[in-house]
């Protein structure tokens, strides 16, 4: 009786245990060091929690329209932090981000390090990380 007791707090024990597998995932290695600066049009805002995905259209160097997904924060730190709402970006509002790119050359950026919004015609800042810092010579997009 004892060791089917002790048995079942042990396995009780590590169901409650935190195991690192069930901690959020790490980008360490996917993504480019350097950040790059593109313009885009919005096609789609994902305002989810645990990140939150912008849609967009970028041209390639041939002009040709690239849809890109842009990673971010989630839903209510965006909200909590910077003022989001779901009326922040609309279809068709031209954006300028600054991220970095992942590294396998996919449409794929993050903004979640070394990150900034910007609307474009007007120049207002939506949104930045604490460690932004205006890329030297990043290439425009």
């Amino acid at each position: 009786m004892k060791s089917k007791v002790l048995m079942l707090f042990v396995v009780a024990a590590s169901l409650l245990t935190p195991v690192p597998f069930f901690a959020h995932h790490g980008d360490a290695g996917r993504y480019e060091e350097n950040v790059i600066v593109m313009t885009g049009t919005v096609v789609e805002v994902q305002l989810v929690d645990p990140h939150s995905i912008i849609v967009l259209d970028i041209p390639n160097e041939k002009g040709q329209q690239v849809r890109w997904q842009a990673e971010m924060g989630g839903r209510n730190a965006l909200a909590k932090n910077f003022g989001w709402t779901k009326n922040t970006l609309k279809f068709g509002d031209k954006i300028t981000i600054t991220g970095r790119r992942v590294k396998s050359g996919a449409p794929y950026i993050n903004l979640t390090e070394k990150a900034n919004i910007v609307m474009t015609d007007s120049g207002k800042e939506l949104f930045r990380t604490n460690n932004y810092e205006l890329p030297a010579a990043a290439p425009r997009k």
